[in-house]
């Protein structure tokens, strides 16, 4: 099996190729880019190094929110324009589960954490569940936009050892060192952030299970309205 896998829910652009159990490629880039200079680019260069044939692809997966508004729009327009013109189905991997999978094997709890703004964070709670000679990802709190502290209390309910990553960990830092009671730590450089490969291992185990929609039903997951409908909806608000 061959995926093409696709990241641009928050500040990394990222693009993998994976066949079967190996990684053919990865570019991921997160520098002072916007999404739409960077992901299509990449996806071209990674095709030519690999002299890849799109047509050979099985599925596209992609990252499915939520994350960033134009950051979604960006990677589910590219992955939808893809999955039309090849004639292949789409793997929607939820943002936090494909963040969460970068420590695939962890025996700790792993908490996502990404930058909703607002005073808010997208996040989630998961572990891996031995099972043969693998590992099984389980949800333990599905992902949801909330304050911190909220997903913190949950953390310490479970009194369990966690590790939180993603890019809401420098920007909360200081905040997660005071209010988490249960032995944590934090993911290292290269593991910290959302990464195509991992999308497109998850997406390859979401593939045998048959959890695919066709290109056309592909929508992003968001969780919140935009600022543009905030705005509008607080001005319709005001007598």
């Amino acid at each position: 099996m061959k995926l093409l896998a696709l990241d641009s829910s928050g500040l990394v652009a990222s693009v993998a190729v994976v066949e079967d159990d190996c990684l053919l490629a990865e570019f991921t880039v997160n520098y002072k880019k916007t999404h739409s200079q960077t992901l299509v680019p990449m996806m071209e260069e990674v095709r030519k190094m690999l002299e890849l044939d799109l047509a050979s692809l099985d599925a596209i997966a992609v990252a499915s929110g939520p994350g960033s508004f134009t950051g979604l729009r960006i990677g589910s327009a590219t992955a939808k324009g893809l999955g039309l013109a090849l004639k292949k189905p789409l793997v929607e991997v939820p943002t936090l589960e494909g963040l969460a999978y970068n420590l695939y094997g962890t025996d700790k709890l792993v908490c996502p954490l990404m930058d909703a703004r607002r005073g808010q964070v997208y996040t989630g709670i998961y572990e891996f569940i031995k099972e043969g000679a693998g590992w099984r990802m389980e949800t333990v709190e599905g992902q949801c936009a909330v304050e911190l502290s909220v997903i913190l209390k949950k953390v310490n309910a479970l009194g369990r050892e966690v590790v939180f990553l993603g890019d809401g960990v420098p920007v909360y830092r200081s905040r997660i060192e005071m209010e988490t009671e249960v032995p944590y730590g934090f993911a290292p450089a290269g593991r910290n952030r959302q990464t195509a490969a991992s999308v497109a291992a998850l997406g390859c185990v979401y593939y045998a299970q048959g959890k695919t929609v066709p290109a056309a039903r592909h929508q992003p997951i968001y969780l919140r309205l935009s600022q543009a409908e905030r705005e509008r909806a607080e001005k319709e608000a005001k007598p």
